[in-house]
């Protein structure tokens, strides 16, 4: 019997993942911000896609069949301040879902490796995947 010693083995596979990204969604779905930019999918479908696609980066099974993380985000305006609140998001998902610290650390880091791929300063750093797709970019509605 071999010792799974990647992240995904060590977090408990992807039970363990399905459990956060429902709790993470739930809180993002109930956001003020955060849930401008979930208006176009289930919240179960983007459950599932991200269960998925972290069970890849963390060393579990590859199923991701989506977009590459850039070409998912490329027409979304996403600050260095709202990467950041999604992140408190996930972490908050993991605590509450009684994951260690240090597990947690680990998968924030994991997590924030995606972080140059996502970021953008403007629209003007965005683009459309089709001349209809609109520019997400939302105000944090705190700020106003």
């Amino acid at each position: 019997m071999s010792i799974d010693k990647t992240l995904y083995g060590r977090l408990g596979g992807k039970t363990t993942l399905e459990r956060v990204h429902k709790t993470f969604y739930d809180m993002a779905f109930a956001h003020p911000w955060l849930r401008k930019y979930f208006t176009d999918k289930p919240q179960q479908a983007l459950e599932e896609q991200q269960t998925d696609f972290i069970s890849y980066l963390i060393g579990g099974p590859n199923r991701y069949t989506g977009k590459t993380p850039k070409m998912a985000h490329q027409h979304m305006v996403i600050t260095e301040e709202l990467f950041e609140v999604r992140r408190q998001l996930l972490s908050d998902a993991i605590k509450k879902e009684k994951i260690s610290d240090e597990l947690r650390e680990e998968w924030l880091a994991a997590d924030s490796t995606l972080k140059r791929a996502l970021i953008k300063k403007s629209a003007a750093d965005c683009q459309r995947a089709y001349a209809s797709q609109e520019i997400l970019d939302f105000k944090n509605p705190a700020q106003r």
